[in-house]
């Protein structure tokens, strides 16, 4: 015998959508649990720290919420698209605050955080080394690409959305997406040649 829980596990992201819209807390957890992975993904793009990360998760799932009603799905990926674009742009509105603040000092970090990530990473070495050397190499090289390049090999390569997608989530023409995504690709070959 099915649950309700299991009846909206089962759900497309369309019926989710219409019901919390209808004020179902449950539907909208559930679109929560689905699609946070992405959202963290896409704003992993954009900022390092954890804290900047779950900043722009909370943030965009407010936002998606309180825009429910201007949805409409068109197929079967519209709302992981709909909720990409929405997280993009509470990126890039993070970034803009970001310039008008002053940088954070070093005494603001906090040094607990810090011992328990060390303690960590001697527990598990081997793995997690090579892990974070990947991790760190991809970030090293993404960084040198502009916010927008980033965002548009994030959004093909990671997220695994179509031109056509990201050409919506951004509001740019197809062949803008298309050479930006070469062009990028193009200059992260010209700087791992550098290196080999």
């Amino acid at each position: 015998m099915k649950t309700f829980v299991d009846s909206l596990a089962e759900s497309t992201d369309d019926v989710l959508v219409s019901s919390a819209a209808a004020g179902d807390e449950a539907a909208f957890e559930h679109l929560f649990e689905r699609h946070r992975r992405q959202v963290a993904r896409i704003a992993s793009r954009f900022f390092a720290q954890r804290e900047q990360i779950e900043e722009i998760i909370q943030d965009s799932f407010t936002k998606a919420y309180f825009a429910l009603n201007s949805y409409h799905g068109t197929h079967a990926a519209s709302f992981k698209a709909w909720l990409a674009q929405i997280t993009v742009n509470c990126c890039y509105d993070h970034l803009r605050r970001a310039r008008r603040r002053p940088e954070q000092g070093f005494d603001d970090i906090e040094e607990s955080g810090t011992q328990e990530f060390a303690a960590w990473l001697r527990s598990h070495p081997a793995d997690v080394e090579t892990r974070l050397v990947s991790r760190d190499l991809a970030g090293k090289l993404l960084s040198r690409l502009s916010a927008e390049d980033r965002l548009v090999l994030t959004l093909l390569d990671v997220e695994g959305f179509s031109v056509a997608e990201i050409s919506e989530m951004t509001n740019w023409s197809i062949s803008k997406v298309k050479v930006r995504a070469h062009r990028a690709r193009a200059h992260l070959r010209r700087i791992l040649q550098r290196y080999l």
